[in-house]
């Protein structure tokens, strides 16, 4: 089982060499993130993560990576001494892997889901993951709240998107797993909330669970969560 967790997002914006000149804006969620991964280190340098990808199911090991469909070679690994390349490692797994090198892990697995995943199954698949974890892996879930916050948000602005990131950020800051199995599929696609998926992954992670930290920032239109549970 688990013993400590942390929620992060996975945009971009979090690899200074991507943002350059937007240090106002980027610095405070990748602090936070940041922040959350050391407390993971702390605990454990070999992690298991959880990501939102249209590719998944699918699970990531071993590999190499590069941002330099973002704009800039950063390269990346999911692990030490990894020399497999894969030159289309999806966000979240590029993010899992610059976070393990900024903090020092050994190591992170990265489990992909569907955007459109079923709570249940989201569930199980955190009991699974829990089941399987070796002895001292920590869990890293990464997901993105709304992008429809304001004039920045992507597309169109949407006023339900404050109300739907407000219960998120105040269901990871009181370590509610109900509050967030209950999160509506639907709603979080309309509003482009792709971590809902993950969040409810984590939600099926079994543990009396408390929050040690938790952020919530939502620069550019979009909502970022961070925050660390212990068990």
């Amino acid at each position: 089982m688990f013993s400590r967790l942390a929620v992060v997002p996975h945009p971009p914006l979090l690899v200074p060499e991507l943002v350059s000149g937007a240090a106002p804006d980027t610095d405070p969620v990748r602090a936070e993130c940041l922040a959350a991964a050391r407390e993971l280190v702390a605990r454990a340098t070999d992690w298991v993560a959880v990501g939102v990808d249209p590719s998944g199911p699918r699970t990531l090991d071993d590999v190499t990576g590069t941002f330099a469909g973002y704009g800039v070679d950063v390269p990346v690994s999911l692990a030490e001494g990894a020399t497999a390349e894969d030159p289309d490692l999806p966000l979240p797994a590029l993010v899992a892997g610059w976070l393990r090198q900024r903090v020092g892990a050994r190591r992170v697995r990265v489990h992909l889901v569907p955007p459109d995943l079923p709570p249940a199954e989201c569930a199980a698949l955190g009991g699974r993951l829990s089941d399987e974890a070796r002895a001292g892996e920590a869990l890293l879930v990464l997901g993105d709240g709304s992008h429809r916050h304001g004039e920045l948000a992507v597309g169109r602005p949407d006023e339900r998107a404050g109300a739907f990131d407000g219960d998120v950020s105040r269901a990871l800051a009181a370590a509610d797993v109900g509050a967030l199995r209950a999160l509506d599929p639907g709603l979080a696609a309309e509003l482009g909330a792709d971590g809902r998926a993950a969040w409810q992954v984590a939600a099926g992670a079994p543990g009396e669970w408390r929050c040690t930290r938790s952020a919530f920032l939502a620069p550019f239109g979009v909502g970022y969560h961070c925050a660390v549970w212990e068990a």
